[in-house]
């Protein structure tokens, strides 16, 4: 090897030298920054004619496509899951614990208590005064996480709003990063910044929703969704929202653009073409799609319940309860009922056995025919099938056999609907036909009273004409006015009725107590997974069960998706950080190689010099 190859190696040894301590600076003073991706020179062997040469290649950012799927994924279900246990932890807050003061249970529980008082001291208006007044915090505590629940409703879609704009700036700017990668008219540092940014982008597009990446061989990425929805191609979507306005409980999701009461979240293609993500289903995780899910069937859930809560203490004060009398044909035995006073909403029930085994039908009057047919079981696995008492009793009759069966012979005249069982087959027995209607009077000798009424003072029947009675009722469920003025109704069932007398007060009690309700079907109820079945008390505490548990549950979840994403981020910093004291000791050997080819040069200077003086 003649000197000027000696010469010609030490140099290219030198420039490759510099380029090394060029990233290594590079790697030590981003250390501390967020998203960057260590970075290394490639170095080159070249085979000369009688020697062999090291030179620069590209530069290499630290880089692993399957963990980087993997932190992707994660960081959308830990922002799910982080969104969901934020927000019910609030709805938590709201009810709070059993047992806690305040709480829906010990109101409950306190104007239980105070019922009981009034049973056994009916002529004492102190008494009285007290039953007024726990009535109004128990209607003021519905009243009160009713607003709650959709005051968390509306911030939904003030975060939704948020997330959309954070999304769009995203996807443009990680739009333009594509371009520039794709054009690879960057030298290497540059192309490594470009992806650093391009990853960061794409970590905080799928903190929104959830996103599968395809890394392509220039460096730019294309994006979609787990369900397939394209959103970053050559071009890009936009993400629109557009809001509803004040947030209720009767404004709710539907598939129906019309009926639709929520604001619109949308994808709007490159093309042109606009897709509803929640009619079609498109968000399954990120901060999105938690925010959605909230909004249309968690945070519904839980008013659904407390409007149970609500329709359950106001009916188990003003139903009227109405036993059939005996009647027969031939074989046949069962009972006939007068439903001319069962109003709309209401219902009679007919239980019979067979087989010696239990069982009941509820026939409820549906005078909003749009809800009808209705065929269901409740959620204590009582049959319950609405009819249009306006009708007549001869055509309920007629729609009853048809539902029925021959187990059965149901006929009606006048005013009076009569169920026998099938007679000599034996096999069915019909034991009660018993009417529910709501109280419709003060002081006209029932014990029934109508204590809690919806606005306006009207009687709560729990029709479904329109949307439901139910639906809200949490929120509108007040202290009858008439009574608040004059509490000697809570004992007067007749006018000028002793006050000693206790019989308003015992039914009473004794309905709040005893009296059973059940989660209505599903298509009625909305999106509720937690039905409900029982007294009132029991109604309390199964909701209080249910919030409690969704919400720590949520906490779980988000407990575990942050340690995830903490095991990742660790492994990401093992293969992706800068390890300064590495760092260090490459650059001592750098020095050494430098100096190393310094000197090569200078000896080949020398040899040079003698050389010329011969």
């Amino acid at each position: 090897m003649g000197l000027s190859a000696s010469i010609s190696n030490a140099l290219s040894g030198m420039s490759t030298s510099q380029a090394s301590l060029e990233v290594l600076s590079r790697n030590v003073s981003n250390a501390g920054t967020p998203g960057y991706h260590k970075q290394s020179l490639t170095v080159i062997d070249t085979k000369n004619s009688n020697s062999v040469s090291a030179r620069s290649g590209g530069v290499e950012r630290a880089f692993n496509k399957s963990l980087q799927a993997y932190y992707t994924r994660a960081s959308s279900d830990a922002s799910y899951a982080d969104t969901r246990s934020s927000v019910l932890d609030q709805l938590q807050t709201f009810f709070g614990k059993p047992g806690d003061p305040g709480s829906l249970d010990t109101e409950f529980s306190t104007f239980q208590n105070a019922m009981q008082s009034l049973s056994t001291s009916p002529d004492a208006y102190a008494t009285r005064a007290s039953v007024l007044s726990q009535a109004q915090a128990m209607a003021s505590t519905l009243n009160s996480l009713s607003q709650s629940v959709q005051s968390l409703r509306q911030d939904t879609e003030t975060q939704m709003a948020s997330g959309v704009d954070t999304l769009n700036r995203a996807i443009a700017s990680l739009a333009t990063i594509n371009t520039r990668l794709s054009s690879r008219t960057s030298d290497g540092a540059t192309q490594a910044s470009l992806e650093d940014q391009r990853d960061r982008l794409v970590s905080q597009i799928s903190e929104q929703i959830d996103v599968q990446v395809d890394y392509r061989t220039d460096g730019s990425v294309a994006l979609m969704t787990r369900t397939g929805v394209g959103i970053l191609d050559v071009k890009a979507s936009t993400f629109e929202f557009q809001p509803s306005g004040t947030i209720t409980a009767e404004k709710q999701a539907n598939v129906v653009s019309a009926k639709n009461g929520v604001g619109t979240l949308s994808l709007i293609t490159p093309s042109g073409l606009k897709l509803d993500l929640v009619q079609q289903n498109v968000l399954q995780s990120g901060n999105l799609g938690a925010l959605v899910e909230l909004r249309d069937k968690t945070l519904v859930t839980a008013q659904d319940q407390l409007d149970q809560v609500a329709a359950g203490l106001a009916q188990a004060m003003s139903t009227v309860t109405k036993a059939g009398s005996v009647a027969s044909s031939g074989a046949k035995n069962g009972f006939s009922l007068d439903v001319s006073g069962i109003q709309d909403g209401s219902n009679f029930t007919v239980d019979y056995a067979v087989g010696g085994v239990g069982k009941s039908i509820k026939v409820l009057n549906v005078a909003d025919t749009s809800k009808l047919p209705l065929d269901y079981l409740d959620a204590s696995g009582v049959r319950v099938i609405g009819v249009d008492f306006s009708q007549g009793t001869a055509a309920m009759a007629t729609q009853l056999s048809g539902k029925l069966g021959s187990s059965f012979t149901v006929s009606g005249s006048g005013s009076t609907i009569t169920v026998l069982d099938d007679g000599a087959a034996a096999t069915t027995d019909v034991t009660a036909v018993t009417g529910h209607s709501v109280a419709t009077a003060l002081q006209n000798g029932d014990p029934a009273l109508n204590l809690f009424v919806d606005s306006g003072n009207a009687s709560y029947t729990g029709t479904l004409a329109g949307r439901g009675q139910q639906l809200g009722f949490a929120g509108r469920i007040t202290v009858n006015s008439a009574i608040l003025n004059d509490n000697k109704l809570l004992v007067q069932h007749q006018a000028g009725g002793s006050l000693g007398d206790s019989t308003r007060a015992n039914y009473l009690l004794s309905q709040l107590q005893t009296m059973t309700f059940a989660t209505p079907d599903s298509s009625l109820a909305g999106a509720n997974p937690g039905r409900l079945g029982g007294t009132v008390s029991e109604l309390v505490s199964q909701t209080m069960d249910h919030t409690g548990g969704v919400a720590a549950d949520a906490t779980s979840d988000a407990d575990t998706q942050k340690t995830t994403m903490e095991t990742l981020t660790q492994r990401m910093d093992g293969e992706y950080g800068v390890n300064v004291d590495n760092e260090m000791a490459q650059l001592v050997q750098l020095q050494n190689a430098y100096a190393a080819n310094s000197r090569v040069i200078s000896m080949v200077q020398d040899l040079m010099n003698k050389l010329l003086e011969l």
